[in-house]
């Protein structure tokens, strides 16, 4: 089991950045992907981006791209989500999930262990 926790949500002007991050606890040895997931109200809970541990790859929802950056501290165990230029429609609540089997990447269904999630509030 992965225990996962998020920080660095919070309120923000259209335009602004965040910085979210993800620390990552307990059987962290197994994880092969990282990734954030978003759910905004009445909304499924929809991909974002991930980052494989071990390689570093990166996969982006096309919606961000250009605009939010992951990265990962492997010494640390914390993966973090740059995000700039923050639109409206960036409202969600953002949650971290590790995958330790390598399933589908932009499926929630992929990863296995869930953060509680951090609000992002992004206004007009």
């Amino acid at each position: 089991q992965v225990q996962l926790v998020e920080s660095g949500g919070g309120l923000v002007q259209a335009g602004g950045s965040l910085r979210l991050s993800c620390a990552a606890s307990g059987r962290t040895f197994s994880i092969y992907r990282m990734g954030w997931f978003r759910q905004a109200p009445g909304k499924e809970r929809e991909f974002v981006v991930a980052i494989n541990w071990n390689n570093g790859r990166t996969y982006y929802a096309d919606s961000v791209k250009g605009r939010f950056t992951i990265s990962r501290d492997n010494a640390k165990n914390t993966v973090s989500l740059q995000m700039n230029s923050l639109k409206p429609e960036d409202t969600a609540v953002y949650s971290c999930a590790a995958d330790v089997h390598g399933g589908l990447v932009s499926s929630p269904s992929g990863y296995d262990n869930w953060g509680q999630g951090t609000q992002v509030t992004v206004s007009s």
